[in-house]
């Protein structure tokens, strides 16, 4: 071979080596910015996670991934339903199918008034499995459901030291509610229960106004009766008038 021949030979390996160490630094490269892309991704995840802003937002309180909509609104809204026990950072499931066993406990029963006092000025939320699920790779609908949950907590006309427990539904919504106070228990009403509201509010206001009719008739009643009577003594007092002016 000859000297044009070798050295055409060599500048063709060291191309050839040269191709193949750009490719192995380029994917090199790519992998490692996917690896950092990847690696950001996960850190922004966990650091939005709905979990940790609650918790990170409201320290001590608590963060439950259930299906709280296996609690009936009945019992959810009874004062005898343990929502106390939500307060905690284990919750036994069991709760989702509690039941009352009896007549239900007035607001002022010393162990409803010392159930809410045990649970003073702390948060609890229950998460739905399936919303858990929806936001583990979406930091945005988890701060969008953390903003609502924030904003609603400081609009809730709520007096000082008083307890949250919210459950949230599976598009992050806020399904059911439970503020208690020094003094009540605020329960959250159902579309049913706000219709009711809706209804009797609208009876009350027809009754009112049926009321208000019949008395406006009454007095009109009453004061045709006071002008018919007057005029009836007029005319009589007239006549009695105009009998002695003859006799004279």
């Amino acid at each position: 071979m000859g000297i044009a021949n070798v050295s055409s030979a060599w500048l063709g390996v060291c191309q050839y080596a040269n191709k193949t160490q750009r490719n192995s630094t380029a994917k090199a490269g790519s992998t490692g910015f996917l690896s950092a892309v990847s690696a950001k991704q996960a850190e922004r995840t966990e650091r939005t996670s709905l979990e940790n802003m609650w918790k990170l937002r409201f320290p001590g309180a608590y963060y439950h991934v259930m299906d709280g909509s296996k609690i009936s609104q009945a019992a959810w809204n009874r004062n005898d339903f343990p929502f106390e026990k939500f307060f905690s950072d284990n919750v036994d499931e069991s709760i989702l199918d509690w039941q009352p066993s009896g007549a239900e406990p007035s607001d002022f029963d010393s162990k409803v008034i010392t159930r809410r006092s045990s649970v003073a000025g702390q948060k609890a939320i229950i998460v739905h499995p399936a919303l858990e699920e929806k936001m583990k790779n979406n930091p945005e609908l988890a701060e969008k459901v953390m903003q609502n949950l924030e904003n609603w907590i400081a609009e809730y006309p709520a007096e000082p030291g008083c307890s949250y427990l919210i459950e949230l539904d599976e598009n992050g919504e806020i399904a059911k509610f439970c503020v208690t106070g020094p003094l009540r228990i605020t329960h959250s009403v159902t579309e049913t229960g706000r219709e009711k509201v809706d209804q009797l509010h609208e009876e009350y206001e027809k009754i009112a106004e049926e009321n208000a009719l019949k008395r406006k008739l009454q007095q009109q009643i009453i004061e045709k009766e006071y002008f018919e009577h007057k005029a009836a003594v007029e005319t009589a007092f007239h006549a009695y008038e105009n009998v002695v002016e003859a006799v004279r």
